[in-house]
């Protein structure tokens, strides 16, 4: 018996003619073809949205000739062809428009805060920009990045939203768009090969210009934070440091007083602006008189030759805290824990005051508090509080602790809101400021160098007040416990240099006045004995060069806590103590 084979029917090639001529076929043909919207998207970027870079190109000196113009132009045919390739990769029929929109705009932003501040974009700049908070956010808009974003981004925008685009076949536009890619990898490779020996020159000498291809330099960037480089692991990542710590020596039963030391972590404070590190201006008025008097309570020192481990807060804040070197920090895979949580497992009691965009992710694991909704009209009248609120009901956190913690120790670390710019006008109390005029406006580049460095030095100048508040509140304490400050900020600032402005340039171009910052100990006299630590021989070391390389080590060694993890070689205070480890 044979098995009965169905017919095919006849109709069935129709059907699937049919079916086919829907999937693969256009249901309009009219408008611009999408290689159009592509390539003139392209050339838009290349040119109005790379203004900076071809700016910064023209300022080199080997650029004056007919060879540099050349050089030039095969360089926007690159970026163009570059700009091509990644649209010719992501840009289908429903992609298109939203892909091309979401370019313009990073293209205009992008372009609108590398010309305006002199800033570039690499991983630590977009780290903080997704790290940043509504009031970092608030102080950089202005009307001008307004103007910036209609022009560059929103104009184009709105004409491509008002071009129909053709909607080829999925098959004829799968091969177009191959056929975009290649031609943009061949433009490339014919753009760089004749130029090859300038190309690898300038851009070996000139770093910046790599950071500079907009908008390809912030997605760059912002893959390599999402794989390589993860902002927060999570808490089962975090990997514990200093198991076997203890306290020290001198935490014995003849000790009558446990320490109390307040860790100051500045923002944005650039050591050569202090006037107790030889600043022209009488910017550290109080410090300097502290200084110069030293008195039963105890001294006060500053080291002005100090290198942050970064040029921006996301990147220098946990590299400082860490136990780790600058560079085995920038080369750890590995999420450890800090300074805070040795101090924490040693059994003291550790509370973290925020007055910052945030602590990034040093302050997870122990007591944390933000200012962030506080409306105290003393200190918040502005929107924003100023960074003595942190001081206010200080005593009353402590007795959230346990009486074993409190008699062990206590540290408080209080980070700033400092000299955060651009809006420095807005870091000081109009009580405060005698430097005038100063800016008054986010956008510095409307204001005289001297007025961008008057409001800048008003900032310092109040920091100068809240420094000395610390003391005072400090000195009250001494008669209960052993009492001492440690001012160190993150990172230092440009104010229009070579019209750079701000912070957060790679480390290997950065200015030095991005990366110099300021180091100021007020130390009781109890403390000193304590360590056994000379005041003179602290005060001999101001010029010695430092790094934050030195304080986590310097923290543990202060406060005696042991740990396998301390280097007593990075420690400052120990080779001024009689009680060396």
């Amino acid at each position: 018996m044979f098995l009965k084979i169905p017919s095919i029917p006849k109709s069935l090639p129709r059907q699937a003619a049919k079916f086919a001529n829907r999937a693969f076929e256009a249901s309009d043909t009219s408008g611009i073809h999408p290689g159009w919207a592509i390539l003139l998207a392209s050339i838009w970027m290349a040119t109005l949205g790379n203004l900076t870079l071809w700016k910064e190109l023209i300022r080199l000196p080997e650029m004056n000739d007919l060879r540099a113009l050349w050089f030039g132009l095969s360089f926007a045919i690159l970026i163009f062809a570059l700009i091509c390739i990644a649209l010719s990769l992501l840009c289908w029929r429903w992609t298109l428009k939203p892909v091309i929109a979401m370019f313009l705009i990073t293209a205009a932003m992008s372009g609108y805060f590398m010309h305006t501040y002199g800033v570039v974009i690499d991983n630590s700049m977009i780290v903080n920009v997704l790290q940043t908070d509504l009031r970092e956010s608030r102080d950089l808009i202005s009307w001008k990045m307004i103007f910036a974003l209609l022009v560059f981004a929103l104009f184009p925008i709105g004409l491509l939203w008002r071009i129909q685009i053709k909607r080829l076949p999925v098959l004829r536009h799968i091969r177009h768009n191959a056929m975009l890619f290649v031609s943009g990898v061949a433009l490339a490779f014919l753009a760089v090969l004749p130029n090859y020996q300038d190309f690898a020159s300038t851009m070996r000498n000139n770093i910046q210009l790599r950071f500079l291809i907009n908008p390809l330099n912030s997605f760059y960037a912002l893959g390599d934070v999402l794989l390589m480089e993860p902002i927060q692991n999570g808490p089962a990542a975090v990997l514990p440091i200093g198991l076997d710590v203890q306290l020290g020596p001198s935490y014995n039963k003849s000790q009558p007083k446990s320490p109390l030391l307040v860790l100051v972590v500045g923002e944005t404070a650039r050591s050569g602006n202090f006037g107790i590190n030889g600043y022209e201006k009488e910017t550290t008025p109080s410090l300097s008189q502290l200084k110069k008097n030293t008195d039963s309570t105890g001294s006060l020192t500053s080291f002005n030759n100090v290198w942050a481990c970064g040029t921006s807060t996301a990147t220098a804040l946990p590299c400082m805290f860490s136990h780790l070197d600058r560079l085995a920090y920038q080369d750890s895979q590995e999420n450890l824990e800090n300074l805070v949580d040795v101090l924490q497992r040693a059994g003291m009691a550790v509370i973290w005051l925020e007055n910052q965009s945030g602590c990034k992710g040093i302050c997870d694991r122990i007591y944390r508090a933000s200012t962030a909704k506080l409306t105290d009209p003393a200190f918040c009248s502005t929107g924003e509080c100023f960074d003595e609120i942190m001081l206010n009901k200080l005593e009353e956190r402590f007795n959230e602790f346990p009486h074993e913690k409190l008699d062990k120790g206590i540290v408080v670390i209080m980070h700033q809101m400092g000299s955060h710019g651009p809006a420095y006008y807005k870091r000081a109390p109009e009580s405060i400021k005698k430097f005038k005029p100063e800016c008054s406006t986010n956008v510095l580049q409307d204001c005289t160098r001297a007025q961008v460095t008057n409001a800048y030095d008003n900032t310092i100048l109040y920091t100068d007040y809240f420094l000395n508040s610390v003391v005072k509140f400090l000195k009250d304490k001494e008669p209960h416990v052993q009492t001492a400050m440690v001012y160190v900020a993150d990172h230092g600032e440009s104010l229009g240099e070579n019209n750079v402005y701000l912070h957060g340039l790679p480390y290997a171009i950065a200015p030095d006045v991005q990366k110099k910052v300021p180091w100021i100990n007020w130390l009781s006299n109890d403390i000193l004995q304590r360590n056994g630590i000379n005041s003179a021989c602290l005060a001999a070391k101001k010029d010695s060069r430092l790094s934050h390389d030195n304080y986590f080590h310097s923290v543990l060694g202060l406060l005696d806590i042991k740990t396998a993890v301390y280097k007593p070689e990075l420690d400052v205070y120990a080779s001024c103590s009689t009680k060396q480890p």
